[in-house]
């Protein structure tokens, strides 16, 4: 794999910003590390999984934690991982267009500097906590653009998360207080057309706090007929439970190869 630091100017924040990628390489002297070049080997644009972080973390926190280069290098796909700040992945009320640049701005840069597909079928979105959510909310706003959506501990239910008192000052900031019905995901997933959505696959550790909201997503999820994977397993809000996980959403993303010459 190559590990790219990318740092660039975003329109949409109107300031510099940076993102992690990590890209399969072709190889034949590399020790250690089993993978499969796949698209890239063929000259192909490839497969690319958008990860999305947690709320105290940066675009680093996924290759810093875990071994993310070592899933996306047997599955052959690139991974994209932006830094949002505590924006729950939101137009800020009271400060940048963190979800305008994630869901639009985004995806167009860094398919003009690195060779990622544009096409929905090749196209994945994930992230852990804060990250879960926006990564749903992608996927149920946008449900055309992805093959595939996960969740992992994440912090789903922001009805609930504006009344906790610790998170008062943010929940001003990003939602004006009240997050609005665009910003919910269960609000989305009652909207949505069910047979368009992509599918989803929720997890979250048993001994987690935030395990009763991933549970009302799968089972919201389920009743409307959608297709959803449930992985709730022992453990808590912690990186050696994502790591384990991300490991197992890679291998369940339907990666597809050679449609492009």
């Amino acid at each position: 794999m190559a590990a790219v630091t990318c740092d660039f100017f975003s329109d949409e924040l109107e300031m510099g910003t940076s993102v992690s990628v990590v890209l399969p390489q072709v190889t034949r002297e590399q020790i250690g590390v089993s993978g499969d070049a796949g698209d890239a080997g063929a000259g192909r644009d490839l497969p690319v999984l958008y990860l999305l972080h947690g709320l105290s973390d940066d675009h680093s926190a996924w290759t810093r934690y875990t071994s993310i280069e070592r899933y996306a290098a047997a599955a052959g796909i690139a991974v994209v991982m932006p830094a949002v700040g505590r924006s729950f992945y939101a137009d800020e009320a009271h400060g940048h267009r963190y979800w305008s640049y994630a869901s639009e701005e985004l995806p167009q840069v860094m398919r003009s500097f690195f060779r990622i597909s544009d096409r929905p079928e090749d196209t994945f979105v994930a992230g852990l906590s804060m990250g879960g959510y926006g990564a749903l909310k992608l996927a149920l706003t946008h449900p055309e653009r992805y093959a595939a959506a996960a969740s992992l501990s994440g912090g789903l239910d922001v009805a609930t998360l504006a009344g906790f008192p610790h998170r008062k000052a943010l929940f001003e900031r990003v939602f004006d207080g009240t997050p609005g019905p665009g910003d919910d995901l269960f609000a989305l997933l009652a909207a949505a057309d069910v047979a368009a959505l992509p599918p989803l696959h929720v997890s979250c550790g048993t001994d987690d706090p935030l395990l009763p909201m991933s549970e009302r997503m799968v089972a919201e999820a389920r009743a409307a007929g959608a297709d959803v994977t449930d992985d709730f397993r022992p453990g808590a809000h912690e990186w050696g439970l994502w790591d384990a996980v991300v490991a197992d959403v890679i291998a369940w993303l339907p990666v597809r190869r050679g449609t492009t010459p």
